[in-house]
Order: C-alpha cells, then structure tokens, then sequence
C-alpha cells in the first residue's frame, strides 16, 4: 500500500432527533403521534405478543427431554426363533415373512429375555445382546450385526408435544 492509495475514514454521522424541524427529525422525533412507542420507556419487553398468551407461556411444563438421537428398535425373543427350522439365514426379510417384526425400515435388536433357543440359525440383526449372542452360540449359531440406520421415532421428536 502506498500514500496515494490512502483514503480518510469516514463515520455516518448519527441521527440527531428533537433539533427542530428544519432538521426533518423534528416535533415528534421520528417517534410517530401516540401510543407506547411514542413515549420514554415505552418498549415492550422480549416474547410480549400484544397481550394474548405468550407461546413460551402456553408450552407444557413437562420434566426432562426428548432425544433426538433416540433409536427405536424392534425387539425380538430368542425364544420367538424356534419358527425357523435348522440353518436357516434370519434377516428382516425372512422376519417380516413370519410376521415377527412389522416394519423393514425399523431396527431390529435380539433380546435373550424369553424362551431358549432350539435351533442353529444364521442370525442378522442391527443389535444384539451379550447373552442372546451367548446362546446363540451355544446351538452352533452365528450373529451378524448390520450398523443401524438412524431413524428418529416419531416419539423422539422435540417438536411434538405431549398432552
């Protein structure tokens, strides 16, 4: 940068109201003729809606939270498993065939809570748990677990409210 490129700062002036009305911010200041608006103080505070109910007074005043990042899973019994016959490969399809599950976009997770498992199955699943893939195990089987894809329920969603 040299000197000749040098420029003056140059500040906008601020609008000085009440200075008369050659001014052309004059009699009322630029403040309009009556009301709130027009007097010292007479601002309204943040969230005021004119008088009716407030929205932040008319959301419910419930405990804790909903997570967005909640993943609702299918559930399914090792016992439920017994349908199947021996080596059969257990997917969401062959699930939702047997109507065991009744969405295929919905994760599926295997819980060990009910019934024991017969069979030697090829099991894919989105989750697992440690005593279910135990069992499974056990029978000569095999659990595959499939990352889940993350879909919000419907339950989830901060937007929705509860009544």
């Amino acid at each position: 940068m040299s000197l000749q490129e040098l420029k003056p700062n140059v500040k906008s002036k601020r609008k000085r109201v009440g200075r008369g009305n050659a001014s052309g911010h004059g009699t009322y200041s630029c403040r309009g003729m009556k009301g709130q608006s027009s007097r010292a103080g007479g601002r309204r505070r943040p969230g005021f809606e004119g008088g009716q109910t407030p929205y932040l007074r008319k959301m419910p005043k419930l405990k804790g939270f909903k997570n967005p990042n909640y993943i609702d899973y299918q559930i399914i019994n090792i016992g439920d498993l017994n349908v199947f016959s021996d080596n059969d490969k257990v997917n969401k399809e062959s699930l939702l065939e047997k109507k065991l599950i009744c969405k295929k976009s919905q994760p599926i997770k295997l819980l060990a809570g009910k019934g024991e498992l017969e069979k030697t199955l090829e099991i894919e699943v989105d989750k697992a748990s440690r005593i279910a893939i135990e069992k499974v195990e056990a029978k000569k089987g095999k659990v595959t677990l499939a990352k889940p894809k993350k879909t919000v329920s419907k339950d989830a969603n901060p937007a929705t409210k509860d009544k």
